[in-house]
C-alpha cells in the first residue's frame, strides 16, 4: 500500500521539487542512521509528504546537510533534517513490517516474510517507543486480516481500519491540532486502501485473494463509482489539510493532495483502457 502520496512533478517548480527531494533525502539518511541499510529500503514517498506535513504545521529548525544514498552512490544530495524525521523514520519502519507481514500472509511471498524478520527487532522497539500508538495500529492490522478471512464486503469499514491505521500515525502528538492531523491521516488512509484494492482487483481475481471490490467489478459503472469514493475520500483529506496555519511548503503539499495522488489513478485506468482496446 504504498506508492500512491506521491508529487506530481510535471506540475512543480523546479524549486519546490529540490525542497521536497531535500526532505526525502533527509528521511532516507535518517532511516540508514538510525537503522542501516535494512532501514534505507523502506524508504517512501508516502512518509515524506507526512514529514513535509508537520515540518509545515510546527515549524521546526530544518538542518541542512548532504549525503549519498544507494540508488545514487557516487552523487551526494542536499538533505533536510528535522526533529520530526526520526519520528516519520520510525513510522515508516512500523508499517514497512506490517506490509510484509500482510504480503507474506496473503500471497506467500518469501521475500516479504525474510524482510519482515530482520526488521523485527527494530519494530519491537518502536512499538515500546509509541505503546498506545503501536497497540490501536497492530488492532487495527488485526481486524483487516480477520474480516478479509470473513470475506467482509463493507468497502467503507476495510478502508476505515486503515484510515484508523494513518490517522494513529498522523496524529503526532496530543495538541490543538491534533483531531486535524488525525482527520487527514485517516481520510488518506481510506484513500490508499480503496485505491490499492481498485489497482489490484484484477490480479486478486486471479490470484482468488480477497479484495472488497470483487463483488462489484464488473458492474458497468465501477470505475465512476470507485472514483467518486476516491474523491469523496480526497475532499474529506483536503478540508482538514485547509484547516491548518501552513505557510511554507504550501504548493508542495497541495501539489500532493490535489493532484499528485490522482497520477496513479490515471495510469491504471490507462492500463485498463488500453488493454480493453485490445480485446
Amino acid at each position: 500500500m504504498f506508492g500512491y502520496i506521491i508529487i506530481n512533478k510535471a506540475e512543480m517548480k523546479f524549486k519546490d521539487f529540490d525542497l521536497y527531494h531535500s526532505y526525502y533525502c533527509g528521511l532516507c539518511s535518517v532511516l540508514k542512521e538510525k537503522y542501516g541499510k535494512r532501514g534505507q529500503m523502506t524508504l517512501s514517498y508516502d512518509m515524506t509528504f507526512l514529514l513535509l506535513l508537520l515540518t509545515g504545521l510546527y515549524e521546526p529548525e530544518v538542518q541542512k546537510g548532504k549525503a549519498r544514498c544507494i540508488a545514487h552512490p557516487l552523487e551526494k544530495h542536499v538533505t533536510s533534517i528535522n526533529e520530526y524525521t526520526g519520528y516519520v523514520a520510525d513510522m515508516n519502519i512500523m508499517l514497512s513490517y506490517y506490509k510484509c507481514k500482510d504480503d507474506w500472509q496473503d500471497e506467500k511471498k518469501y521475500s516479504k516474510r525474510l524482510f519482515a524478520k530482520l526488521l523485527e527487532s527494530k519494530n519491537r522497539k518502536i512499538q515500546e517507543r509509541y505503546e498506545e500508538k503501536a497497540k490501536i495500529i497492530a488492532e487495527n492490522l488485526e481486524q483487516i486480516y480477520r474480516s478479509e478471512q470473513e470475506d467482509e464486503n463493507n468497502i467503507d469499514k476495510m478502508a476505515g481500519y486503515f484510515g484508523e491505521i494513518m490517522g494513529q500515525i498522523f496524529m503526532y502528538q496530543d495538541d490543538i491540532w491534533k483531531d486535524n492531523l488525525y482527520h487527514i491521516g485517516f481520510y488518506l488512509g481510506k484513500f490508499i486502501y480503496l485505491m490499492d484494492a481498485y489497482e489490484d482487483i484484477e490480479e486478486d481475481i486471479k490470484k482468488n485473494n480477497y479484495n472488497p471490490f470483487i463483488k462489484t467489478w464488473r458492474q458497468p459503472d465501477f470505475d465512476e463509482k470507485c472514483r467518486n469514493i476516491l474523491t469523496m475520500m480526497m475532499a474529506e483529506c483536503s478540508k482538514e489539510f485547509e484547516k491548518l496555519p501552513i505557510i511554507e511548503y504550501t504548493d508542495i503539499l497541495r501539489n500532493i493532495l490535489y493532484s499528485g495522488v490522482w497520477c496513479r489513478y490515471e495510469l491504471v485506468r490507462a492500463k485498463r483502457s488500453e488493454k480493453s482496446k485490445e480485446k
